[in-house]
């Protein structure tokens, strides 16, 4: 099958504008960099492009036969609908938040999703890890909406495409903010760094691709604060390069957990949020949140009372 993707395109930039990146951390962040680490990056994104080939055309086939009982037809010349390309741009930077968040929000989904959170450095290197097992997930699902509304799905390949190259270069530290009004709409690497933060407050938000305003629609936005330094990663952390572990940890979780579980449970690790456990033994994004947010609160009500009696706040008798 033809790749209709225009992120093959685009790769000579991405190496470019890593080997500029490399330059500013030598100078600015020698932190910035890990060499393997970024041999791991590289290593997932070759995995990737190789799965993709492999299994691409199975749902290209697929999608084809859904689009033959489209909802709404835009003629045989469809690709010169000019208005039908940025409604399709849109509604896949939709479908793209949705997958996204399921990504995070179902262990099976997470599996395959979580290799590309499982760099402790944020570079943009890191863009390039993603998957090899994406095809084990239903998250192709996500797109036949678009299919059914007659969007065919070369034009969905290239919107998707489109999509993923912008989020390259939001991949980095070495640009801090940009115009707020950019901030308000766009995905930026501010926002972006929130969402590969392991910081309770960061835990499960910013979600987007390309608009950071379905975040702030459905409510999981987060800005990026200055209070306390980013840490990058997953909350547990792999503690290895091995890139065989990295690819799978996750599936060899999931069926160790399986395996243990009562009968009961046994669905409940493939299809509740990551973390959770029948006993309780493990934290979710949300438990580790609402602990974070308890915690500050109190701290909040010892800072009042303290400012109101220092006395009190001291620790003393009243």
């Amino acid at each position: 099958m033809p790749d209709f993707s225009p992120v093959d395109y685009a790769v000579p930039g991405f190496v470019l504008l890593v080997l500029i990146e490399m330059i500013w951390a030598w100078r600015k962040r020698p932190d910035a960099y890990e060499p393997k680490d970024t041999l791991t990056s590289l290593a997932f994104g070759l995995g990737s492009t190789v799965s993709g080939l492999l299994f691409g055309g199975f749902f290209f086939v697929l999608f084809l036969a859904v689009w033959e009982y489209r909802l709404i037809d835009f003629g045989p010349e469809w690709w010169a609908v000019w208005w039908a390309w940025p409604l399709c741009f849109v509604l896949d930077d939709l479908k793209y938040y949705w997958v996204h968040r399921a990504g995070h929000r179902i262990r099976w989904m997470w599996a395959a999703h979580v290799n590309h959170h499982s760099s402790q450095h944020y570079n943009l290197s890191t863009a390039l890890r993603q998957t090899w097992t994406n095809f084990l997930t239903f998250g192709f699902l996500f797109a036949v909406p678009l299919v059914l509304l007659g969007f065919h799905p070369i034009m969905i390949a290239i919107c998707s495409g489109f999509n993923l190259i912008y989020q390259f270069w939001i991949h980095t530290e070495a640009i801090d903010r940009t115009p707020r009004w950019f901030e308000a709409v766009m995905n930026t690497p501010s926002h972006h760094r929130v969402h590969h933060a392991t910081n309770p407050r960061y835990l499960d938000r910013n979600y987007a691709g390309v608009f950071i305003v379905w975040d702030k629609l459905f409510g999981t936005f987060e800005p990026e604060t200055d209070e306390e330094k980013i840490r990058y990663g997953i909350v547990k952390q792999l503690g290895s390069f091995n890139l065989l572990w990295a690819v799978f940890h996750e599936w060899v979780g999931i069926v160790q957990d399986m395996w243990r579980a009562p009968w009961k449970h046994k669905l409940s690790y493939l299809l509740r949020e990551p973390g959770w456990t029948h006993d309780g033994s493990r934290e979710t994004s949300d438990m580790i949140r609402d602990a974070w947010l308890a915690r500050q609160g109190k701290q909040g009500d010892m800072k009042t009372v303290s400012s109101e009696n220092p006395i009190a706040g001291s620790g003393e008798p009243a």
